[in-house]
């Protein structure tokens, strides 16, 4: 039924809004507090109301008309039978729908059907909004305060009237439950049925075996009665197994058209969350009028997601120091996320749910700025970064391999590099400014300054990396270097001006040995915080180093992040 979303904000602060053509699902990822939560609360008042213009994250939605014929004959299904002494008025439709809510019984809407035409299928506005009263009927949002509850007990009901609740209508449809029983079955190893062995109630269990026959499950005899007796009551299962039954169930049971899910991960361990991900998008993009809205923290979530044959949006929300941004991702840009070896290696899907992302050379580069950034943190000194993702490539040429994709998705994506970096020229060095996107009539400039700058080093000393790299210039010589790498930390590109990582700290006299300096500088640096010898954050140094990298993060005009 939505059509198309039309968000305040767009890819960069000064873009204009970003309008998306909604797909079957659409998920929404990005930091914390960055409105995925609330853009789920909005498009469900859009969809119930038919206005929300006090939204902080959607500026409009646009809803699909619906076809005259089809809509009368759903709406035959639909009608709710007059009761004793009930008086209607002839142009209102009065209407029941057994799935949606979750409630023992669904709710009743009264609808004026005069105005649902105009609205639903002429496309005119009118003071009534009949459209939306339509479409509550068919909206569903699960959060984290009703997902636990969807497969409580519900009423039975009068079997020889319509179901008035989703488990009723199931109970009673074999094909919805032999679809769900398999869905549940693969991932738990336990069969999925309905006890009705309670008179008047239903209630969900799960069983060790599947039942022999129909008459097993759906009788209330002795076999019955026997059979469900031996079977696990939902309710006394993990918080996970009954999170994913009960969005499984209510996605294939209640059949809504815009279904809102607020992080459907919850509960559940990476593997399940990635099984979730792929069953709910494979149900979403089963019908072409169904819509799938997630907001997600899981990107084994994402990636179940990704894996169905759904279409499917990515949009990335973010809102930093009173600017946000938001930017739409399509399915074809993350599939090498999951597909390339390296990248998946570095977990770099995880980025899009952090502020920023740290690129390192190495996994011992990667743990010691991580710890530089954790100690910032701890002694609340302004230079440490905040949800900020810390990985690592394999050398100082794939970084640039992962910085790139992450930048491309609007991920604010740092390279750290050795200053050896200035030996790579031709192809290996246009990786970094093609990955720090830097502007084409700027590149051979920069080349050019780096060769000049990689001779001048050459010419004081052989050994300049671990003899104090810029350091060994001329006064002259060292400010042209310190203005070219300002250059290149301008665009996210971070080269550690003393030479190499070792180089940091060197007034703790840690040996500068490749294979032992990491352990031997956490030995230095100490555990204890509250040891007169524990080191805490001091000026400069690499201290100020995280500090301009804090820096760029937070510039919202930042370079390098193309839009």
């Amino acid at each position: 039924m939505i059509e198309k979303i039309t968000f305040k904000a767009g890819p960069s602060p000064q873009s204009p809004s970003l309008s998306i053509e909604v797909t079957p699902i659409t998920v929404f990822v990005g930091p914390n507090n960055a409105g995925k939560s609330r853009v789920l609360i909005e498009l469900e008042s859009w969809s119930i109301s038919g206005d929300y213009a006090q939204g902080h994250i959607t500026k409009n939605v646009e809803f699909s008309r619906l076809n005259e014929q089809g809509l009368n004959a759903e709406l035959e299904t639909m009608k709710r039978p007059a009761v004793a002494g009930e008086s209607r008025s002839q142009e209102i439709i009065y209407l029941s729908r057994a799935g949606t809510s979750l409630k023992d019984s669904d709710g009743n809407e009264q609808i004026y059907y005069r105005h649902l035409i105009r609205e639903a299928v002429n496309g005119e506005k009118t003071a009534v909004n009949a459209y939306a009263t339509y479409r509550k009927l068919f909206t569903l949002r699960l959060d984290g305060n009703n997902r636990l509850n969807l497969l409580s007990a519900k009423n039975a009901g009068d079997f020889q009237a319509p179901p008035t609740n989703a488990l009723a209508r199931l109970f009673r449809n074999n094909q919805l439950r032999e679809q769900i029983r398999t869905i549940i079955y693969d991932a738990f190893k336990r069969y999925f049925v309905i006890d009705p062995t309670n008179p008047g109630q239903l209630r969900v269990r799960l069983a060790e075996r599947s039942p022999v026959n129909e008459a097993e499950e759906r009788n209330w005899d002795s076999i019955a009665v026997a059979y469900h007796g031996q079977n696990t009551p939902i309710e006394e299962t993990s918080d996970g197994v009954r999170a994913f039954t009960g969005i499984i169930t209510a996605l294939i049971t209640g059949d809504p058209k815009i279904t809102l899910i607020d992080e459907p991960e919850a509960f559940l361990h990476p593997a399940l969350a990635m099984k979730l991900g792929k069953e709910v998008a494979t149900i979403a993009a089963g019908e072409t009028q169904k819509r799938l809205f997630v907001s997600t923290h899981s990107a084994s979530f994402l990636m179940g997601c990704i894996q169905s044959s759904a279409a499917i949006n990515i949009v990335r929300l973010t809102y930093k120091s009173g600017v946000a941004t938001t930017r739409v991702l399509n399915r074809e840009q993350l599939v090498p996320f999951m597909r390339n070896p390296m990248l998946r290696s570095t977990g770099m899907l995880e980025g899009l749910f952090y502020e920023a992302v740290i690129v390192t050379e190495g996994d011992s580069d990667r743990a010691f700025y991580q710890e530089i950034n954790e100690r910032l943190r701890s002694a609340k000194d302004v230079r440490g970064l905040g949800n900020c993702l810390f990985i690592n490539a394999q050398n100082k040429q794939t970084i640039w391999d992962v910085v790139r994709p992450l930048r491309e998705l609007g991920i604010p994506a740092i390279g750290i590099v050795d200053l050896d970096v200035l030996k790579e020229g031709g192809k290996i060095f246009s990786k970094l400014t093609a990955g720090a996107f830097f502007p084409s009539v700027s590149i051979p400039s920069i080349e050019l300054t780096r060769a000049n700058l990689l001779a001048a080093l050459n010419d004081k000393d052989g050994n300049w990396k671990r003899s104090g790299g810029i350091g060994v210039l001329s006064v002259t010589e060292r400010q042209g270097a310190d203005t070219y790498f300002d250059q290149l930390e301008a665009h996210g590109v971070f080269v550690v001006r003393p030479g190499e990582v070792e180089a940091w700290m060197g007034y703790l006299g840690v040996p500068k040995e490749k294979q032992n300096w990491l352990p031997r500088m956490f030995e230095a640096m100490g555990e204890d915080p509250t040891h007169p010898d524990y080191v805490q954050p001091q000026p400069g140094d690499v201290w100020e180093f995280i500090g301009r990298i804090r820096e760029w993060v937070d510039n919202p005009n930042r370079k390098g992040i193309p839009e």
